[in-house]
């Protein structure tokens, strides 16, 4: 009775601080749970149907040939297949001096009529020349929108002369050279522009820019697309290789983990040495090499990259990159030597984990088919949408004329002296058109949500998977049948809004930082000073906020698919945990991703010295390669697609590891090691994780009268 007097009220305020109590009860992933977040539940699956609706609406407005096809003056496609016009695939520009005008670069079309031809003109020719010469006529009238000989120059119905051509990019464009140090045109340095008689070859140079700048970077897509259609196959190949070659790197660290550790830090030290030695014998062979020793500030941007690479600055860039490189990892090997022995350990732990689950090994093949879809659906939801413009007509004033509609939408009625009603570009003042913009940042965002909801997915069924593994106190009789897909099942079921929740948040920083790029692009042309600076704090901070959020959904995950709490609750407790155990945090986590980077790296830089030998011809016997126009691109594509799929397989680790941690951490807290309240974790992990932070493996007391009163008193004082 004294006792109850003196004893405190129960306080039942929540301290963020105060370690995890017994639960009797408690045996790992709560089965008996319901609904997390619904109300962003629901509003996923009402923007999902707005995603199926928004592609709906792409897929029946947009048209891709407006970019697989050029467009003629009224509109049709050259070359388009089971057309009039499939034998005419050239885009025949009939005054290209009219491309020299500055509207060109404004609405992207030259202020001339453009006709779909079969082939470019061949020899340069005017109309006046040709009228009473029925066979040069019977060639140039190939080129005219009609066949008519009455008042064709005065209606404009034929060009006023044809010039030397050639096809760039399925459009015909003067075939300009140089004769010692004047301009041509086939081979000719003037030409006949069948109204003033004689004019230089380099008056077409302005037009012929003007043109250019307009479809560059067309003509680049293209070719990189013509790359990808020769390399596609050995694309695939070499993807398959980093797949087996990341399966192999995972089932060796299961059964050989230490040795294929220190394996793995040996093999990418020795690659990037090799690296290193290759970048100096190519910087030392072009010493003496014409045009090696210029700067890379001389020669500019160049859209072939291979220039790039005879020359002696480039590779002396690679050399202190890779220098740079393998010296921070071998410093780091020196001075974390004691904690990489420890992670070994921890990794070892998270190997027999996984070869009580090994359904997870398999899993990120359902998480890359699930992103697959998510990029495919948003490309071509992109696509359509770009491409569901309506052709927009206005009128183009080419003579001295003025005319009032000038530059105006076209209708039929419309007649001005010397004008003509010309195809300008993509577009439309429909409803539909107005909010066309709207309808690709709704595409954009929802393609980081579901792409973030995907991710998600995958993390917290690892995580429900693992934690089954740990919290099953006889390994591994009591772990339960099927834990992969029971965690899957428990994830959509109840915590799809918890999924949602999360990658929304993440999304939302996502965008912005597009948005911030976006300006950041617009205004490198800027002279503010402050706004740069600006800019790049909030680049610099949305970077920041969007790793720590990443790192807090990830854990809040675990702690979802342990407890079955929602998104703000399970993000919460995870944080204070790991802030109660921020020593274990800092010693482990990073030092176990590290290593399992360099396993990443390692399968990155054997495929990407493989795929470089055999694209750039560089490997001796091997006639095979294709002929590109570009060969970094295959390359870059398989390093990229190698990383992705490796960091795929080994995220199933660093999944583990993570949750083993925090499972650890919540065993530490709940149990102390008696018989009455025995640890959940192996004797080895134990050891592994007393030895980091040099703390015995006592469990904190929630309270000094945990331990000092006993079990009949604390109920008797409850009560």
């Amino acid at each position: 009775s004294v006792y109850k007097i003196i004893s405190p009220l129960p306080d039942y305020s929540y301290n963020p601080m105060t370690p995890r109590k017994y639960d009797p009860n408690f045996k790992g992933p709560i089965q008996n749970r319901g609904c997390t977040d619904i109300i962003c539940c629901i509003l996923f699956i009402i923007a999902i149907v707005g995603y199926v609706a928004v592609g709906i609406l792409a897929w029946s407005q947009g048209d891709p040939r407006k970019v697989i096809y050029p467009t003629s003056s009224r509109g049709e496609f050259c070359g388009q297949v089971g057309t009039p016009l499939e034998n005419k695939p050239f885009l025949f520009y009939f005054n290209i001096l009219k491309c020299a005008n500055p509207v060109v670069l404004v609405q992207f079309q030259c202020p001339t009529t453009q006709l779909c031809v079969e082939k470019c003109p061949d020899r340069s020719m005017s109309l006046l020349s040709v009228r009473n010469n029925e066979k040069d006529w019977a060639y140039y009238k190939t080129f005219c929108k009609e066949d008519t000989v009455q008042e064709i120059l005065k209606n404009q119905l034929c060009p006023a002369v044809l010039i030397a051509s050639k096809p760039f990019t399925r459009r015909c464009f003067p075939a300009l050279g140089l004769k010692g140090n004047e301009i041509t045109v086939g081979n000719q340095t003037t030409f006949d522009d069948g109204v003033n008689q004689n004019r230089k070859a380099s008056d077409l140079l302005p037009a012929v820019k003007n043109a250019t700048i307009v479809i560059e970077t067309r003509m680049v897509v293209m070719k990189i697309f013509e790359d990808y259609t020769q390399s596609w196959y050995w694309i695939v190949i070499g993807l398959v290789i980093a797949t087996v070659l990341s399966l192999i790197f995972i089932v060796l660290l299961r059964f050989l983990a230490g040795i294929m550790v220190w394996i793995m830090i040996i093999l990418v030290v020795l690659v990037i040495g090799y690296g290193i030695i290759h970048c100096s014998i190519e910087y030392v062979h072009l010493k003496n090499a014409p045009g090696a020793n210029i700067t890379l500030r001389e020669l500019g941007f160049q859209m072939d990259l291979s220039v790039y690479l005879h020359i002696r600055q480039t590779w002396l860039a690679f050399i202190i990159i890779l220098a740079i490189v393998e010296l921070v990892i071998i410093l780091l090997l020196i001075f974390l030597r004691n904690r990489i022995r420890i992670a070994i350990a921890l990794i070892k732990e998270a190997s027999r984990a996984i070869g009580h689950v090994m359904s997870s090994l398999f899993y990120p093949l359902f998480t890359f088919a699930l992103l697959a879809v998510v990029i495919a659906y948003w490309t071509i939801t992109a696509v359509f949408l770009s491409t569901s413009n309506e052709p927009v007509y206005r009128v183009f004033n080419e003579g001295s004329k003025a005319c009032f509609h000038s530059n105006t939408t076209c209708h039929p009625e419309v007649n001005c002296p010397e004008s003509q009603c010309l195809f300008a570009f993509y577009g439309g003042e429909s409803h539909y058109h107005k909010y066309l913009i709207f309808l690709q940042f709704y595409n954009v965002f929802l393609f980081f949500w579901c792409a973030n909801f995907v991710t998600a997915l995958g993390q917290m069924t690892l995580a429900g998977a693992f934690a089954s593994y740990y919290w099953a106190f006889n390994k591994p009789d009591d772990i339960p049948a099927c834990p992969v897909f029971a965690s899957l099942g428990r994830a959509l079921r109840y915590h799809t809004g918890t999924l949602a929740f999360g990658s929304l948040i993440l999304s939302i920083i996502q965008v912005i930082r597009v948005l911030l790029e976006y300006l950041d692009h617009k205004l490198k042309g800027a002279e503010n000073k402050f706004a740069k600076f600006l800019l790049c704090c909030l680049k610099c901070c949305f970077w920041c906020l969007e790793k720590f959020i990443k790192f807090l959904n990830r854990n809040a995950y675990i702690m979802c698919a342990i407890y079955g709490k929602n998104f703000c609750t399970s993000a919460r407790d995870a944080f204070f945990l790991l802030m109660r155990n921020v020593i274990r945090v800092a010693v482990l986590d990073k030092v176990t991703d590290f290593l399992l980077f360099l396993g990443k790296l390692l399968v990155v830089g054997i495929v990407g010295v493989m795929s470089f030998f055999f694209f750039s011809g560089t490997a001796k016997g091997v006639d095979v390669a294709p002929n590109l126009h570009y060969y970094w691109v295959p390359i870059l594509t398989i390093v990229v697609g190698s990383y992705l799929i490796a960091h795929g397989f080994f995220s199933v680790y660093a999944m583990c590891v993570d949750t083993l941690f925090l499972c650890f951490c919540e065993d530490l807290e709940r149990n102390d090691g008696s018989a009455a309240r025995p640890f959940y974790m192996s004797t080895t992990l134990r050891d592994i994780l007393s030895k980091s932070t040099e703390e015995p493996m006592t469990r904190s007391p929630s309270s000094p009268q945990d331990e000092e009163i006993p079990l009949k008193m604390q109920k008797d004082s409850r009560e």
